[in-house]
């Protein structure tokens, strides 16, 4: 079967399968980062939308998360499916959401998520778990009867891609993987060893 020369068309056709698989979370993906001193970090965050533009997640942006990206605007996903043995890393630069788009998704999120953000002081070091349920005890009456705005240090970021990897699993341990990568803006598909 020849490749699709569109990576993103591409994803989304594997994607839609894995929205029909048995997934507890199946927008999950790992998210690599580095820091300002050189460490890498990982974690798994959620994808909230992707199209040709790149892959959206929200965040803090004082976390630790928000704080690397705004030292190193480099960034990579993996996508692991095992249902369908299939994986995607994506390797791109980072720019943040548009302030509508952060607005709007903040505003479809459930109300406890919301206040959530503003009690959270993300990735910071927390004494006691009642801080924290004191802390939402204080926004949630703070905005009693009113809407939930989103907080100024609270957006989303694009991973705008300039590598995509698919790998598929295969007998004997020889997997299948295609790489596509932009170039001069078109994108350039090989073939890898497993």
């Amino acid at each position: 079967m020849p490749e699709l020369p569109d990576p993103i068309r591409r994803f989304a056709e594997i994607f839609a399968q894995v929205q029909k698989t048995v997934l507890p979370e199946p927008t999950a993906m790992v998210l690599a980062t580095v820091g300002a001193e050189g460490r890498p970090s990982a974690r798994v965050v959620l994808l909230k939308g992707f199209d040709e533009n790149g892959f959206v997640f929200y965040t803090n942006l004082e976390s630790r998360k928000g704080r690397e990206l705004a030292a190193n605007p480099l960034a990579a996903l993996c996508f692991h499916w095992p249902p369908l043995e299939q994986q995607v890393r994506i390797e791109g630069r980072i720019e943040k959401v548009s302030d509508a788009e952060a607005e709007a998704y903040f505003a479809s999120r459930p109300r406890g998520a919301q206040i959530g953000a503003w009690a959270s002081r993300q990735s910071r070091v927390l004494a006691t778990r009642e801080e924290l349920e004191a802390r939402v005890k204080a926004v949630e009456e703070k905005f009693a009867g009113a809407k939930v705005p989103r907080p100024p240090f609270w957006s989303g970021f694009r991973v705008i891609p300039e590598r995509i990897e698919f790998w598929q699993s295969r007998a004997s341990r020889l997997h299948d993987r295609t790489v596509y990568v932009r170039q001069n803006g078109a994108w350039v598909i090989e073939k890898l060893y497993p």
